[in-house]
């Protein structure tokens, strides 16, 4: 009448094997996960792989990491990076204050400098600033010594002390003997030259700068460099935000699924399994800086987009970017000529600039990376604003040095360019020595040195 127990256990069926399978695998990796942590806190190289982000050690240092004033990142935005950049309601966003890396510093004012900079200029300091954007802050250099700004003083202060009075020789045998001096007499005193550049940043962002944060420090002249970020920024926006702001403020079930999966790709990335795959088997912190072209030339954009994609799709598209250019420009010689001080306007060197002939064979490789319907787009559109900034020399010829610098390295015989825009050192130090004779002449115009 009654079936047994046994009966019963007897005719149940097993657990299917595959299901045990899967369901094992997620169980085994965070074993694998646990383990991994531990043996590598063990060793002491823990914080170097909780650090590794699975590319150059120096590509990670100066990639952008955007956060609010809670020091969180933005939602939809990646975690990755060491350069802190945090959100302003007049500028856009700014560089966080007393950061620093392996290869450079932000003091506490928000510059690239070892050291703060003064309200109260120093007695016999002669005070410049260099404003733009990544290549005018210096992006991918060693240290904040081989940046632009940084050779820049060097080379001045050098010029200072060749030129004093009781100097062993006398200017013509320096000329002579020294075939770097230059044959344009510099304003003696201390030269201080100050990176306020920030990597993104477009003319909208460095005529608000000058206003607000540039002008305070009674700057002796002013020296900007920039242009590229001028072309790639859609007309729409008058300067450079935190990317995918407004889309988010605009769209709110995309801003839900971009955080909800970045969040994941974030935890996922974040994994020592897959640091120790990537550091361990893949390597990819060993590939060439070169493979980084088209990701690095953009330092604020969050789309994967290569930089071509960018440019203006159409003649009416370049002229509105081209006259928001012209406009900053005008409203940067304004600002300084109404304060005496001297500006000098420089469009950067880029390099499609460097010719067909081109005898380094990683920057053919840029090149290449690149393609020819972003050489096309960039040649018409340097062309537009050099012809903007003699416009603006033109317009305030008392005030303003126009320098258009796009072929500067066409003759250049070292590396020149990492990726687009951004300049070796040894091409720093050619730039570098170009504007000191700039900077000289300019200094030269100014009536009253600001005190």
């Amino acid at each position: 009448m009654f079936k047994s127990k046994r009966g019963i256990y007897q005719t149940r069926r097993p657990f299917p094997k595959p299901l045990a399978i899967l369901l094992s695998i997620p169980v085994a990796l965070i074993v694998l996960e646990i383990l991994l942590r531990i043996l590598t806190a063990i060793t002491g190289f823990s914080d170097e792989l909780a650090g590794y982000e699975a590319e150059r050690k120096i590509v990670t240092a100066y990639r952008l990491k955007f956060l609010n004033q809670a020091q969180v990142p933005y939602d939809g935005l990646s975690n990755r990076g060491s350069l802190i950049a945090q959100g302003n309601e007049l500028l856009g966003y700014k560089l966080a204050k007393n950061q620093q890396s392996d290869f450079w510093r932000i003091n506490e004012q928000g510059f690239r400098a070892d050291e703060p900079v003064a309200l109260q200029k120093p007695p016999g300091e002669i005070r410049i600033f260099v404003l733009g954007g990544a290549a005018a802050f210096g992006y991918l250099s060693l240290n904040n010594q081989t940046t632009l700004a940084g050779q820049l003083e060097q080379r001045l202060n050098q010029q200072t002390g060749k030129q004093q009075p009781n100097s062993e020789k006398t200017p013509s045998e320096n000329e002579q003997g020294d075939t770097s001096a230059s044959s344009v007499p510099i304003r003696q005193g201390q030269y201080r030259v100050i990176n306020a550049g920030v990597p993104g940043y477009t003319s909208g962002n460095e005529a608000v700068q000058l206003a607000l944060d540039i002008l305070a420090y009674k700057p002796d002249l002013i020296l900007v460099l920039n242009g590229y970020e001028d072309l790639m920024l859609p007309s729409t926006q008058q300067g450079a935000d935190i990317p995918g702001v407004q889309t988010f403020l605009q769209n709110a079930s995309t801003h839900f699924s971009a955080s909800v999966t970045q969040g994941w790709q974030n935890w996922i990335t974040q994994s020592y399994l897959l640091k120790g795959v990537q550091y361990w088997i893949l390597r990819p912190h060993e590939a060439p800086l070169k493979n980084y072209a088209n990701q690095l030339s953009l330092v604020a954009d969050n789309s994967v987009l290569p930089p071509a994609k960018h440019l203006a799709g159409d003649t009416e598209e370049l002229q509105r970017r081209v006259g928001r250019y012209r406009h900053h420009l005008q409203q940067m010689a304004r600002l300084t000529a109404a304060a005496n001080v001297p500006l000098i306007v420089a469009v950067q060197p880029e390099i499609t600039g460097r010719g067909q002939n081109n005898p380094i064979p990683d920057e053919r490789e840029i090149l290449d990376q690149l393609g020819k319907s972003y050489a096309q787009g960039v040649e018409a559109g340097f062309s537009q604003l050099g012809a903007v900034v003699k416009d603006v020399e033109r317009e305030f010829p008392k005030n303003v040095t126009a320098l258009n610098l796009y072929n500067f390295y066409a003759d250049f015989r070292d590396p020149a360019f990492q990726d687009a825009v951004h300049l070796s050192d040894v091409a720093n130090t050619e730039l570098a020595n170009r504007l000191s004779e700039s900077v000289s002449k300019a200094l030269q115009t100014q009536t009253k040195p600001q005190n």
